[in-house]
């Protein structure tokens, strides 16, 4: 086993990431898609907080063709740390920053015929003996970025068909591929395809059509068409819907130590606010992690693991530091696990996400740079 750590550890908590189990995922992913499909390893935010360089660099290992961030920002980290592969921005770009995108050969993705129209005005040349790679982006309803109607995309042919743009691509978003009604799903999956018909028929040639993400690679195949976008499941986070279809591995462990053990009285108060009260006398231990390490307020009434029990916050989280009640007294140094296994206990992102109303991935992506990650190989 490898084990590498992206910077010196000089506190109590620490995140290990498994990129084995990465790669595990992604080739899992890939088995149970059509031979023909590419596959987009989509590590944005950091890798959803998993490390980019380091889950781009795996998921090259793993036979990802391409690579999908956020924004440029995130294209150029990637760039200037050796990754090759190609990669896609899935947030437009200021139309000035275009000779950036092209000298790093990045793709980038498009929506309106006025973006080009200020992109040439602000580039004043065209880019021969390079050329734009764009991905045209469709909204087939989730509402948030893209073409709705034909009369738009006719608006974008004549800069489409430029000599120096490259069409490598059209694809859309689904807004609930991971839910039990499918119907809405269907309804988007049929709107691409009119709008794919409208490609066809305007003679734009495109590489590569593309819709689904993970939850609905992992449930519906035969949406994969040329390209699927794999992002939460390559770490582990899978549609419940999907859950005894496929078995994805957790990548991201996190764990701390008690920082200090007391006794704390009946009626005593522990944290801002008197949040908590203690009803008996009690044990209460001080954990190293808080908010400003993305471990949000709402995370107040969740649990941790200590020697195999599970124990409760209690009061508010603050800035650096959380408490917890303890069924005994532990020694100073005792690890916590926060997400992860102890003893016959496992607390998932999943779990933890439920005091947000979120998703598992928003757990995973919410920790901040103060929180060091370990690699395991």
């Amino acid at each position: 086993m490898i084990t590498t750590v992206a910077s010196e550890i000089y506190r109590n908590t620490w995140a290990e990431v498994n990129l084995s189990a990465i790669g595990d995922n992604l080739r899992t992913i890939k088995k149970r898609l059509p031979a023909s499909a590419k596959l987009m390893a989509v590590v944005k935010a950091d890798g959803y907080g998993h490390g980019a360089l380091e889950t781009a660099e795996i998921a090259v290992r793993s036979g990802a063709d391409t690579l999908g961030v956020a924004y440029l920002s995130e294209a150029l980290k990637l760039r200037k740390q050796g990754i090759e592969l190609p990669i896609l921005i899935l947030t437009p770009i200021k139309p000035q920053e275009v000779p950036i995108a092209i000298e790093y050969d990045l793709m980038v993705t498009v929506t309106a015929a006025a973006w080009f129209k200020e992109m040439r005005r602000v580039c004043m040349h065209t880019f021969y003996p390079f050329s734009l790679k764009v991905h045209v982006k469709m909204d087939t309803g989730l509402g948030r970025l893209g073409i709705r109607e034909k009369l738009e995309w006719e608006e974008m042919l004549p800069w489409l068909r430029a000599s120096d743009i490259i069409v490598d691509g059209v694809f859309t978003h689904f807004a609930t591929a991971g839910g039990t009604d499918t119907g809405y799903l269907r309804t988007q999956f049929d709107r691409f395809r009119e709008m794919i018909a409208w490609v066809a028929s305007s003679q734009v040639h495109v590489n590569v059509f593309h819709c689904a993400n993970s939850a609905a690679a992992l449930r519906f195949p035969e949406m994969a068409m040329d390209m699927v976008r794999i992002g939460a499941a390559m770490y582990g986070f899978g549609p419940r819907t999907a859950a005894g279809a496929v078995k994805l591995d957790a990548a991201l462990s996190l764990y701390s130590s008690l920082i200090q053990v007391k006794r704390l009285k009946k009626g005593g108060y522990v944290g801002y606010d008197q949040a908590y009260r203690a009803g008996r006398d009690e044990w209460v231990g001080t954990v190293p992690i808080g908010y400003a390490d993305g471990w949000s307020q709402s995370l107040r009434h969740s649990q941790m693991i200590i020697d195999g029990h599970r124990v409760p916050v209690i009061g508010k989280i603050g800035m650096d530091q959380i408490m917890i009640r303890l069924p005994r007294e532990y020694a100073v140094g005792t690890k916590v696990t926060l997400i992860g296994e102890n003893g016959r206990e496992r607390i998932t992102c999943e779990e933890l996400a439920a005091n947000l109303g979120g998703a598992g991935q928003e757990i995973s992506a919410a920790l901040t740079t103060r929180v060091t990650r370990i690699y395991i190989d």
